[in-house]
């Protein structure tokens, strides 16, 4: 009936946050699976299902030798595995607890904990599933040797990074007009199908080509990623920096805009939906 507060410090109370959301990254993972093993397995099957897609197509097309030297399919899952990644980090992003949600009304929960669970839980799937991917490829295809591991894996954090930044965009901006949202945020997922470039090189790429990839910062990390991979690659017209500013402004935008909306949101907004 009665308690004491005791007043915590700084590093206790962040340990504390941690706790609540890895406890909530698991709720977060479950939530979709209520089996992990599953969750894990479609999430593998998506992978090779787009990997078998793209690898039929440049073998009809006969367009193989724009990959760089070196191992094709590595090529090839150099730029899904990033590309699943960063569109996944967004759509968890987006569709995180809000401030209307009944999750909220449990103390220690907020909007903050809720948008790190759905982050992190998108990672930790991917992450699990490339990781399979690349044991079975290296284990019953061939070897595979990746020239800088702890720059190429940067690049999968940056993709992730990205993917919920913008993801928190989107995810402040819904309650105000949630089908809007949801189509441009669409419409944004079906456009880097294309614009992310993990069909090509950004190097191999005509000049007056470019500038439509240019704007995207997922083109930027597979392309620097293929530079970490590969031994004979060298990326001319991405950059590292681009994608971090892009990380940065997007996520202080939705922790600004997160505010703003949590500040007015309404019981009516979830109950319209």
């Amino acid at each position: 009936m009665f308690r004491i507060d005791a007043r915590r410090s700084a590093g206790r109370s962040a340990l504390a946050m941690l706790e609540v959301m890895f406890h909530a990254a698991v709720r977060d993972v479950r939530k979709s699976h209520a089996n992990a093993a599953w969750g894990l397995a479609v999430s593998i099957f998506q992978t090779i299902l787009m990997l078998v897609v793209f690898f039929a197509m440049f073998q009809i097309l006969g367009v193989r030798g724009a990959g760089v030297r070196g191992d094709f399919l590595l090529y090839l899952m150099s730029g899904i595995f990033l590309f699943m990644v960063h569109v996944k980090a967004m759509g968890a992003v987006v569709k995180a607890d809000g401030p209307t949600s009944p999750m909220m009304k449990h103390a220690p929960m907020n909007t903050f904990v809720a948008i790190g669970a759905a982050a992190l839980s998108s990672l930790y799937i991917q992450i699990l599933s490339m990781t399979v991917i690349l044991y079975l490829y290296h284990a019953l295809v061939t070897p595979i040797s990746i020239d800088q591991p702890v720059g190429a894996m940067a690049m999968v954090l940056l993709s992730w990074g990205s993917g919920a930044a913008i993801g928190m965009v989107f995810l402040a901006a819904k309650p105000w007009n949630p089908e809007l949202i949801g189509l441009i945020a669409a419409i944004y997922l079906r456009a880097n199908m294309i614009a992310s470039g993990k069909m090509f090189l950004a190097n191999s790429m005509p000049g007056f080509l470019r500038p439509m990839f240019d704007w995207n910062p997922l083109f930027h990390t597979i392309d620097q990623a293929r530079g970490f991979i590969f031994l004979n690659y060298f990326p001319h017209y991405t950059s590292i920096a681009y994608p971090v500013r892009v990380m940065l402004v997007c996520l202080v935008i939705g922790l600004m805009g997160e505010y703003y909306t949590r500040r007015r949101a309404s019981l009516s907004w979830a109950a319209g939906r």
